[in-house]
This record gives structure tokens, C-alpha cells and sequence, in this order.
């Protein structure tokens, strides 16, 4: 698996942890990473009393997820060249 394709994955499951991976936006990964343990706290914090709001955070995080694995795919593409730069 090259360094593109575990930064993906890795930014898919732990938004941050791709960016660290491939040695970018580091202050903003250790941000990110924070958030995303604060939010799975609050997410199964409320997933028996609030189902109704819990789905909607989980759709939300998916969402989020996926958009923060598309963009580790992007930088890591530009970092190996075979990207343009946005």
C-alpha cells in the first residue's frame, strides 16, 4: 500500500491522521484529531437518548470522513506529481 492510498484510508477513519502520514498540515491534523475524539464521545453519548440526533451526527461524520479522505487523496496525488495543485 503506498503512501497515498494509507493516507486516504487513515483520513478516512481518523481525520488528521493521513495529513500526518504524508507530512502535511500537521498543526491542523493534531486539531482535527481532537475534534474527532471529542465528537465520538459526544456522538455515543448520545446515540440511546437522542436516536433521532444521532443519526443525524452520524450521517454528518460520514460525510465529513468521506470529504476529508478525498482530500488526503488529492494532496498525496500532488505530492507524488500526478495531480495539479488546486
Amino acid at each position: 500500500m503506498n503512501k497515498t492510498t494509507l493516507a486516504t484510508v487513515a483520513n478516512f477513519f481518523f481525520p488528521g491522521a493521513g495529513y500526518l502520514i504524508l507530512g502535511v498540515k500537521r498543526g491542523l491534523a493534531l486539531l482535527w484529531l481532537a475534534g474527532v475524539i471529542a465528537l465520538t464521545v459526544v456522538e455515543f453519548g448520545i446515540r440511546d437518548s437522542e436516536p433521532t440526533l444521532y443519526a443525524v451526527m452520524f450521517v454528518a461524520v460520514l460525510v465529513m470522513n468521506t470529504a476529508f479522505a478525498i482530500d488526503a487523496y488529492r494532496v498525496g496525488k500532488e505530492l507524488e506529481g500526478e495531480l495539479a495543485p488546486a
